[in-house]
Parts: structure tokens; C-alpha cells; sequence
């Protein structure tokens, strides 16, 4: 016969306890692949204030001249130029390490032959490349 699911188990005075030593807050700082992962985790909240950065900016763009000019300057306090030096470093390390995971995420075969991962991950970054250099074409007036 079964014990109901709602009792609750008696323990002795001997019964065994879990053996669990005790773990820093911060035990991922000691390890580099660990702190990788992790700031990689928290640089989707960069990536997505540069979203959100970005739809203001349509926005804005959408009411007109004078809201745009008023976005501008709010853009251009000391306070959001370090935030979005910092935006641009978080979304530079996460674009590099999802671009290097790339090649373990896909596996493309040709034939019955796999697609080495560093061409994957080298067809990324010329596609990067390649936009970045159109981009900087139209915003230098090419």
C-alpha cells in the first residue's frame, strides 16, 4: 500500500542530509567560459534598449522635425553617450559570440560533406562586413 501524497515523510535523528557546500553569489567570475556565458545573457538587456532606442527614434522621426530635434538632444547628454558606448560594446560581444556558435547551431552539408564551422562563422562576419561598409556608404554620402 501507498503513503498519501499529502503526508509528509518522518526522518530519524540519523537520516542522511544532502551534502551541499556553500556557493558564492558570484562562483561564475572564477571561470571564464562562465563569466563569457553570462555576459553574453545579460547583453540581450543592451541589445534590447537599442531596440527600443531605435522604435523612439521612428517615432519621433514620425512626429515631425521639432520632436526629432528634441530626441536629438536627448541623445546627445553625457549620460546617453556612455550608455550607448556601453550599448555598443554589449552588442559587439553579442553579435561576436553568437556569430561564433553559429557553426554548432548549423550544419550545412554539401553532398554528403559537412561545411567546415569556420566558414560558417567566416560567411558571417563578410555578410557583417559587407552590410557595415553599405551602411557607412549611405550615412558618409557615398
Amino acid at each position: 500500500m501507498s503513503a498519501p501524497m499529502d503526508r509528509v515523510p518522518e526522518y530519524t535523528p540519523f537520516h542522511p542530509r544532502w551534502y551541499r557546500p556553500r556557493v558564492s553569489t558570484y562562483w561564475w567570475l572564477w571561470s571564464w567560459p562562465y563569466t563569457k556565458f553570462v555576459l553574453r545573457e545579460i547583453s540581450s538587456i543592451f541589445v534590447a534598449f537599442f531596440v527600443m532606442v531605435t522604435l523612439f527614434q521612428i517615432r519621433a522621426l514620425r512626429q515631425g522635425p521639432a520632436a526629432y530635434a528634441r530626441f536629438e538632444a536627448r541623445l546627445s547628454s553625457p549620460l546617453f553617450i556612455l550608455l550607448n558606448l556601453a550599448v555598443f560594446a554589449f552588442v559587439l560581444l553579442h553579435t561576436i559570440t553568437w556569430f561564433n556558435l553559429a557553426p554548432k547551431a548549423m550544419v550545412i552539408r554539401i553532398g554528403r560533406k559537412r561545411i567546415p564551422g569556420f566558414l560558417i562563422a567566416a560567411s558571417n562576419y563578410g555578410a557583417w562586413l559587407v552590410a557595415s561598409a553599405i551602411v557607412a556608404w549611405f550615412l558618409l554620402g557615398g
